[in-house]
């Protein structure tokens, strides 16, 4: 096996495409192609019984005929924007038009394909989707980790992280808190080293992340 296929299965190995369309031959023919790319997938007939399974723990790209008996996939892509679930969905559809097609892209959809559809076509689009959900849990997991890190420091450190990012001297800071120069720099070493920032404009980018700098008047 070439190290590019290799390193395609390491990459692919936590990821999940659920394939969700009531024609069973179609699902299985969809199946068996996606597998045949190294990729891990989950199908079924229904909405329903997806709603009844395990939801996937790695990064996610659905798979959803647009009409189905039951909830629609058009109805489940607002049912998962209304639940504030990001995963990423390609549509597929045997008859497609203009309007559902320009919903379903508003809405975030990565791909709309219309039956018949190119393999490699489906293979592109699922792999956009993967890539994006890969990208959206990894910054939401170091975002987690940020406010774990914001949640360690002291109502002290936090006011003089704040003042650091809006651009506050020591000894401006010092004046508004009524304590030493000195002491304002001990707690903000100590405050960049709880939070792990190694320059300002490090923390400052954290800051942003954390939303702790006030909005900018927006002129009329």
């Amino acid at each position: 096996m070439e190290l590019r296929s290799l390193m395609k299965e390491a990459s692919n190995s936590d990821t999940c495409v659920v394939v969700i369309d009531d024609d069973t031959e179609f699902r299985q023919s969809l199946e068996r192609l996606l597998r045949s790319a190294g990729l891990h997938v989950r199908a079924f007939a229904s909405i329903a019984e997806f709603a009844k399974s395990e939801p996937p723990d790695g990064p996610t790209c659905l798979v959803l005929d647009v009409r189905m008996p039951g909830r629609s996939g058009l109805e489940f892509q607002r049912d998962l924007a209304a639940a504030g679930a990001e995963l990423p969905i390609v549509f597929i559809t045997g008859h497609g038009d203009i309007p559902m097609t320009v919903q379903a892209m508003k809405a975030g959809a990565i791909d709309f394909l219309t039956k018949p559809f190119r393999d490699q076509d489906l293979l592109d689009a699922v792999n956009v989707g993967l890539a994006r959900d890969r990208a959206r849990r990894e910054n939401e997991e170091s975002l987690s980790a940020l406010r774990a890190r914001f949640e360690e420091l002291t109502p002290r450190e936090r006011a003089i992280l704040v003042q650091v990012v809006q651009g506050r001297l020591n000894k401006q800071i010092a004046g508004d808190m009524g304590i030493t120069e000195t002491t304002v720099k001990v707690h903000r070493s100590n405050m960049m080293r709880k939070i792990e920032a190694a320059s300002l404009p490090e923390l400052c980018r954290m800051a942003e992340k954390l939303n702790l700098l006030p909005k900018k008047a927006e002129h009329s």
